[in-house]
């Protein structure tokens, strides 16, 4: 189980963000508090494993308060959740350690999406011993992408995130064909998504031999992939 602490001075976004948290299967909230100070107090006394950090807090900015955590030695990973969208502030947070960055409002599924991307990054990291190639390397750093974020452009992320939830749904796998069915696009454009997701390793290819004719390709979610 992930312990997670809410970082959030707003009480009500505050309890919706533990609502969340709660939600989503491996996590589970330690506590909620709403400024820096009580933050840190918080990880002095009870270590957690992850926190949700809201930027603009009543006492200090959440960047601060990450490096006062690595200051102190603590090594607690933080997901940001914040209405800040400067690109400087963006970058700040990956030099502070931020794993995912989060902007507000957001959704359930949006956060549950960066939950289980960062749990199978943690999931990972825990095989002992040394990588054997450079696509080791990418495979767990490339488990913190979520498909919210893999969206190239050109591609919408709500139809990616319509058919990815399909396909998680889906335990025998789906055809293009089936695929554009439940989701409501063309097959052309559902074979396109299922690619896309297929090149980034979030879903597998399989051959399905009918009695005629070439196979056809079912596509499943990527084993080792959270539900």
């Amino acid at each position: 189980m992930i312990t997670v602490l809410v970082v959030e001075d707003e009480p009500i976004a505050a309890d919706a963000h533990r609502s969340y948290v709660e939600r989503v299967p491996g996590f589970a909230v330690a506590g909620v508090v709403h400024s820096g100070a009580e933050a840190m107090r918080f990880v002095e006394r009870t270590p957690v494993e992850l926190i949700l950090l809201d930027f603009y807090l009543p006492d200090t900015h959440g960047l601060a308060l990450c490096r006062a955590l690595r200051a102190a030695g603590r090594t607690v990973d933080v997901i940001a959740v914040t209405s800040a969208r400067d690109l400087d502030v963006v970058k700040q947070a990956v030099s502070a350690g931020v794993v995912q960055y989060l902007l507000k409002p957001f959704t359930f599924a949006s956060l549950r999406a960066k939950l289980e991307s960062y749990a199978q990054f943690r999931e990972n990291l825990r095989a002992a011993g040394e990588v054997a190639e450079q696509a080791d390397v990418d495979r767990v750093l490339g488990s913190l992408r979520t498909v919210e974020t893999l969206a190239p452009k050109g591609m919408s992320p709500a139809t990616l995130e319509s058919i990815s939830k399909a396909l998680r749904e889906s335990a025998d796998g789906m055809s293009a064909g089936t695929a554009a069915g439940r989701v409501g696009v063309a097959r052309v454009t559902a074979r396109r998504y299922l690619e896309y997701l297929a090149d980034n390793g979030l879903a597998e290819r399989r051959p399905q031999y009918g009695q005629v004719g070439r196979p056809e390709t079912v596509y499943c979610w990527a084993a080792g992939r959270n539900q």
